[in-house]
Parts: structure tokens; sequence; C-alpha cells
């Protein structure tokens, strides 16, 4: 029964974790981009729509669109460069 308990909880930590990335990855492509380029809504099929099978992004209308994927290797991205900043202003202290 613990274990049981503690599985839900990775779970839901898991699939927590997995939104803030993903969510923080659709903000850094809008803000590298300056507005060009957008992620997909969390509940939107634009990247199984208008892209190929496994894509990152897609384009419709002429404005480049992020899929889940897409999102979450941004995420990852600006997770990596904030580790660095921090690493290096930690190193100037």
């Amino acid at each position: 029964q613990d274990t049981e308990m503690f599985e839900l909880l990775a779970a839901l930590v898991w699939g927590a974790m997995e939104l803030v990335i993903a969510l923080s990855g659709k903000l850094f492509v809008q803000m590298i981009s300056f507005g060009r380029w957008r992620g997909e809504s969390l509940s939107g099929v634009e990247g199984r729509m208008y892209g190929p099978a496994g894509a990152l992004s897609c384009k419709r209308d002429g404005q480049r669109v992020f899929t889940w994927s897409g999102m979450q290797l941004a995420g990852l991205v600006f997770c990596v460069l904030l580790g660095f900043a921090a690493l290096v202003v930690s190193s100037l202290v």
C-alpha cells in the first residue's frame, strides 16, 4: 500500500514538472522570437494536424507553432541556460 501511494505521488510530481517545463518553454519561445513564434495550447492538436509525426514545430498560417515536445525541449534549454547563469553569478561572488 505504501508503494502504491509512492508511485501515485511520483506520477503527480512528474506530471507537474513536465507541465512547468513545457510552460516555461512556451514563454521562452515567445520571448526569444519577440512574439513571432508561439506554442500550441495545452489541449491543442495543431502539431498532429499540421506537422509531421514527431515534429518539434510546424508552420500554420505563416506562423511557427511549437508542439508540446518542442515546448518541452525549449523549456529544458531554458533551464540549462538558467543553471549556467546561476553558476556564473555564483562564481563572481
